[in-house]
């Protein structure tokens, strides 16, 4: 667990007063109190998986800083949180100092997140921020991450959840491999595929049992 977050966000970005109003910023919008899955602890599982994995990115800081902005904006709105956050992080990192080209990579792998979909073969960085992302999928506490993430989207009525999730759930497995990167699918690809298959079971089954809540 990283407790230090404003050690942590000025070893990416540096001491700056705008750098760290930035980190405060950003700690904040992680800490937000209609989050039950895109907290701050996920924020931490993230870099701490892109850790394990640096060898593989072309750009580790870059891979970082892009993990913190992954889901700054987040209102359950696929699609539109990522490219709000991508939005966020090129209208103010460059006032942290941080190089142009750094700014633009990073604004291109926080769209990345949006649906895990779109990598190009040798994109190393892309592979590594969404295998980090992904990590969840393959470790311990999967119930618990599937039940955040119900709670995430509690507006949704459970049909129209259940249909949702599977649809993804059904698209990851699909998938011939989950994670890009050696390391990640070493790592979590078995234990991943054992949870979806079973999260989608379980789905399946609540389906079959009428409108019962998850």
């Amino acid at each position: 667990m990283i407790f230090d977050w404003t050690a942590e966000w000025r070893g990416l970005a540096g001491g700056g007063s705008a750098s760290l109003a930035l980190g405060a910023e950003l700690v904040a919008r992680w800490a937000e109190p209609h989050r039950r899955y895109h907290t701050l602890d996920h924020l931490d599982a993230v870099l701490t998986a892109a850790d394990r994995l640096a060898e593989e990115a072309e750009d580790v800081t870059a891979v970082r800083l892009a993990a913190w902005f992954h889901d700054a904006v987040y209102d359950g709105r696929p699609g539109w949180d990522e490219e709000r956050s991508a939005q966020l992080a090129q209208s103010r990192l460059p006032g942290c100092g941080v190089p142009a080209a750094r700014v633009a990579e990073v604004a291109r792998l926080v769209r990345l997140t949006a649906a895990h979909d779109r990598l190009a073969p040798g994109d190393r960085n892309g592979a590594v921020l969404c295998d980090a992302d992904l990590a969840v999928l393959g470790r311990p506490g999967y119930d618990d991450y599937a039940a955040r993430i119900r709670q995430e989207y509690a507006r949704v009525p459970d049909a129209a959840f259940r249909q949702g999730r599977a649809e993804v759930l059904r698209r990851l497995l699909a998938a011939p491999r989950l994670y890009r990167t050696p390391r990640a699918r070493e790592l979590w690809e078995e234990r991943a595929r054992a949870n979806m298959a079973g999260e989608l079971a379980a789905l399946a089954a609540a389906q079959t049992g009428g409108d019962e809540p998850l």
